[in-house]
């Protein structure tokens, strides 16, 4: 008998990594399960969903019936407060896509008007020194780390049964929030872009013959350390490399590098492309020479990104740091975190022309890929897990 799951995420069109994730799992999950998805009571009638995808759309209202289980994706934005209440529920198995979600708690409690409801959070979360940060916060008194100090698991996650992360960083760290509960590190799942003509790719996006491309994708946030990559490409051109970079989605409202690329002189060498439709998104880092994936402070993601670029056979430089250390690093070369992060962006560029293993890390990033992340592959190994549990 196939399992039967009720899936609650973020879906298309809102314009969140987990709503491109929830297509690319339905589609093989569809085939192994009975689905009903709880549509996103921002959505209603705009919801977009393949018209082969073998699933019945219910409202966010809905509950399990007996026997279904409760899979609810949790992340750390507004656009998951509407399943926050889902992780308490009977039967329920809790996707956790980030292991920071305070800034899903602040937004609904305080976005709300209730900084009491987030103080109780996260007193039983961390204890005292949650009520006392939340009493700093009401004198206007906040750290940019406070999120990642105080990640608030307990606050958001306690009561579900099961809990299914993307790393082995974040199943170490729920078993120690939730001992006893079972946990799976289920790898990331994307789309085959390919096959994907990389030469024809580049010529549309105006990349010179000798240019060293150089590609940041997804959501551009001041964690994502691009005051770095752009010191990191300024050094590697100052050193003759005929480099430059494209930023591949869209920007946090009030995120500008204008300035920085003036001041490195690298003006003409930046690209923004802005949002990106789903299929021009998953092809694109084919055109690249290298990824970058620097975030510091991480709320634990395994970055969707990093894995796009495997997908298509491209090296990514990711942060030296926690969950990006899973990687293997000839697909993977590392930056080190902190002040020589800059000049590590540097000599990774530069060894693209230099380093004669390169075309091997191309191969490698595709390896990495193959092993175990097309959808199909993760969608056997949840509803495996999913059989296993006992309510």
């Amino acid at each position: 008998m196939k399992p039967r799951i009720l899936w609650a995420s973020p879906l298309p069109p809102v314009r969140s990594g987990v709503s491109d994730y929830a297509v690319e799992l339905l589609t093989p999950l569809s085939k192994r399960a009975e689905i009903r998805v709880a549509c996103p009571p921002e959505l209603g009638q705009s919801l977009e969903l393949p018209s082969d995808l073998d699933v019945k759309v219910v409202s966010a209202e809905t509950r399990p019936e007996a026997g279904e289980v409760s899979l609810a994706h949790l992340g750390n934005n507004p656009y998951h407060e509407w399943i926050m209440e889902r992780c308490s529920w009977d039967r329920s198995v809790v996707v956790v896509h980030d292991l920071v979600l305070h800034h899903l708690l602040v937004e609904h409690t305080v976005g709300r008007g209730d900084l009491e409801a987030l103080g109780s959070a996260l007193e039983m979360a961390h204890g005292g020194a949650g009520r006392i940060l939340t009493e700093g916060r009401s004198f206007g008194l906040s750290g940019r780390l406070d999120p990642f100090l105080f990640p608030a698991r307990r606050a958001v996650l306690a009561g579900a049964q099961a809990y299914v992360t993307h790393s082995l960083w974040g199943k170490k760290l729920l078993q120690e929030s939730f001992p006893g509960t079972p946990v799976l590190s289920l790898k990331l799942p994307a789309v085959d872009p390919f096959p994907i003509d990389r030469e024809d790719l580049r010529r549309s996006l105006g990349v010179e013959d000798d240019e060293v491309l150089l590609m940041h994708l997804g959501f551009l946030t001041p964690e994502k350390g691009m005051d770095l990559v752009l010191a990191g490409l300024a050094a590697a051109r100052s050193s003759g490399l005929n480099a430059r970079l494209i930023l591949v989605g869209e920007q946090q409202k009030g995120t500008s590098y204008d300035r920085a690329v003036e001041k490195l002189g690298l003006a003409g060498k930046v690209q923004a492309t802005g949002w990106l439709d789903w299929e021009s998104m998953i092809r694109i880092p084919a055109a690249a020479d290298l990824g970058i994936v620097l975030r510091v402070p991480s709320a634990g993601e395994t970055s969707a990104a990093v894995l796009r670029f495997f997908a298509c056979g491209t090296p990514a430089a990711v942060i030296g740091h926690r969950q990006f250390l899973e990687w293997p690093e000839k697909a993977a070369p590392r930056v080190t975190p902190g002040p020589s992060a800059a000049a590590d962006v540097g000599r990774i560029l530069l060894q693209v022309t230099t380093d004669t293993q390169w075309e091997q890390r191309r191969s490698s990033a595709r390896a990495t890929f193959e092993e175990g992340h097309r959808p199909e592959q993760v969608a056997d190994e949840l509803v495996g897990f999913l059989a296993n549990l006992d309510f």
